[in-house]
């Protein structure tokens, strides 16, 4: 009886154990990626950190080494907005090192090809899955499964710490905080964080220096300066534009549709815009994902055109259509083995997890982070692509020049190979600001040699 008790006793002490490991930390590096051919041209480590007293949530990452000088080059620690789009988005469709390869889908696993533009040629990044619930970061308990904003950061927070410790190595690197769209509350939030730990002499001690933010939402009102940007872009009429201007308070930039005049002319302008593609006014306009690849994604082979780049849009229908060679991909288990994911800690992989994050945003308005940022001196990179929709460049100009810092360098073209890239403006208080010429929501997707060169630059302390 006693050797059964010893079994029984074993047994239960190994799923203990077993269950401590599974929880713990773990990364591991990536030299192949089914669908690349050959090994990886470039460093690429994923992983788990647990966060919160009891681990409970688990953050998956991507971490790419620079591929410059990885020992005295920055770190970014990089989002995707949302909120719940993995920060997949970021490494294979924005600044990472790997894009979809341009050909028809035929059902086979898709193919990806090296990033020419990649921000990793002279920065490592960590593309990191916020909050819990994006992408492959898991949780534990279902008290684990929810978050607020403010709570997410601090988990970020702790992964950064948890992350530097794993990797003494680059402590001393240089470090920023990026991200775009959504992500533009989180970053501030979380650089906000990151400095007051650093003067509460919290170790390890973090080299910060600075942020980044792509398009970035900042404040709620935001979305009342979609009325002058589709005046600036010929969208609506004068007429309409004055109605809208006197009646609805833009004036003060806040719209107020109480008066009948204003409710009429909100409607008119829906009318006229809603037709648009709200990430790039100049690209067809369809959806947010295609129906004929979720048909195929559950089952079916049907072929399509996909993986857009900007010299193919002439060619295929739709961008979007790119974005689901993400899901066809990932949700293939040769995939998952060589990411080192963890088994049966998500279901399907999905972009962008919108319909079953359980997270709630109380903090609207990251104007006061900023503000409290640049009186500590810290660097900033602000950029927007000019033809973006959903939050119009004049929105991001209106709280940076609320600011009420001096311009250093006024307003003027930037180029690249010869041809105007964008325009920009700098301020006293080490803030850059850059619209990106033809870029949408969000702007290196769309201009990529244009962004590195911007990021490049900035990064090397370089007028821009």
């Amino acid at each position: 009886m006693g050797s059964v008790y010893q079994i029984i006793f074993a047994v239960f002490v190994t799923g203990i154990l077993l269950n401590r490991v599974f929880a713990a930390d773990s990364y591991s590096q990536v030299k192949f990626l089914p669908g690349f051919r050959g090994p990886l041209p470039f460093r690429l480590e994923t992983g788990y950190v647990g966060v919160d007293e009891s681990e409970d949530v688990q953050l998956f990452y991507y971490f790419v080494e620079s591929e410059r000088n990885p020992r005295k080059d920055p770190v970014i620690l990089w989002m995707t907005g949302g909120p719940g789009c993995s920060s997949f988005t970021g490494l294979a469709y924005e600044i990472g090192p790997v894009n979809f390869e341009q050909v028809e889908y035929n059902g086979t696993l898709p193919t990806l090809v090296y990033n020419p533009n990649t921000w990793t040629k002279t920065s490592s990044i960590i593309f990191l899955d916020l909050p819990v619930g994006t992408g492959f970061s898991y949780s534990r308990t279902s008290v684990a499964s929810s978050s607020t904003d403010s709570q997410a950061c601090d988990q970020a927070v702790q992964f950064l710490r948890k992350w530097l410790v794993g990797h003494s190595e680059f402590v001393s690197n240089p470090l920023y905080v990026g991200g775009d769209s959504y992500a533009g509350i989180l970053v501030a939030i979380i650089t906000q964080m990151i400095s007051d730990g650093i003067e509460a002499g919290i170790e390890p001690s973090i080299n910060l220096k600075g942020y980044l933010a792509g398009n970035p939402f900042t404040f709620p009102a935001q979305s009342n300066f979609s009325i002058s940007f589709a005046h600036g872009m010929g969208l609506i009429s004068d007429e309409l534009y004055e109605s809208l201007r006197r009646s609805c308070g833009l004036d003060e930039q806040k719209a107020d549709p109480d008066t009948a005049e204003c409710s009429h002319g909100l409607e008119n302008f829906k009318q006229l815009t809603d037709g648009l593609n709200q990430q790039q006014i100049l690209e067809n306009n369809c959806g947010e994902d295609s129906p004929q690849l979720r048909r195929s994604l559950s089952g079916g082979k049907r072929a399509v055109m996909a993986g857009f780049g900007e010299t193919s849009l002439s060619v295929f229908k739709c961008r979007v259509d790119g974005r689901w060679l993400s899901a066809y991909w990932f949700n293939d288990a040769s995939v998952q083995r060589a990411l080192h994911i963890r088994k049966g800690t998500i279901g399907t992989w999905v972009r962008c997890n919108r319909d079953h994050l359980a997270f709630e945003m109380l903090i609207m308005d990251v104007r006061p982070h900023h503000a409290n940022l640049s009186r500590k001196g810290y660097r900033s990179l602000v950029y927007s692509g000019d033809h973006d929709f959903l939050i119009p460049f004049q929105s991001t100009q209106a709280w940076i020049r609320g600011l009420n810092y001096s311009i250093v360098d006024e307003w003027r073209p930037w180029t690249l190979e010869g041809q105007i890239a964008g325009y920009t403006r700098a301020y006293s208080n080490k803030m850059t600001f850059a619209t990106v010429k033809g870029g949408g929501h969000t702007a290196p997707e769309y201009r990529p040699a244009e962004c590195y060169a911007m990021f490049e630059r900035w990064m090397s302390h370089k007028p821009l």
